[in-house]
């Protein structure tokens, strides 16, 4: 059986200087995922990838010292959340203790996205998670 071999991807670029916070973020994000219709199809798979987006920039401001710059590509099956820092060290989960005010970032992302990837790439890392919703939204 023949396959289809064209893909077909939409995807956006921003950049977020540490001065900016991570609301830019979350705004900027939740705009492009309307445009590609979640808020009406899938609004609590936009609530998953808004809270990590917010996690992984957080994680690029305070651990990586550094501007983020956040990608989003959706290439029909699932959305690549990309969070570049300058470090190249790569992030860890860790388990707090009960009153740690941080250090959930990356449990969240793991409980939230269907997976997730770090790895390094010249002049810093990428955080990559990918979010699959629950049914296909319509590109309208």
């Amino acid at each position: 059986m023949a396959q289809d071999s064209t893909l077909r991807a939409v995807g956006w670029a921003r950049s977020l200087p540490i001065s900016s916070g991570v609301k830019a973020a979350r705004d900027w994000t939740r705009e492009h995922l309307a445009t590609l219709g979640w808020t009406r199809t899938a609004p609590d798979e936009v609530d998953s990838v808004v809270l990590a987006v917010s996690e992984l920039v957080t994680n690029a401001h305070v651990h990586g010292h550094s501007a983020a710059q956040l990608i989003l590509t959706w290439d029909e099956e699932c959305l690549h959340v990309t969070v570049h820092d300058a470090s190249t060290r790569l992030p860890e989960q860790r388990r707090p203790g009960e009153g740690a005010s941080g250090g959930r970032g990356l449990l969240l992302v793991d409980a939230l996205a269907d997976d997730w990837q770090a790895y390094r790439c010249p002049r810093g890392k990428d955080v990559t998670a990918c979010f699959r919703p629950p049914h296909p939204p319509d590109p309208k």
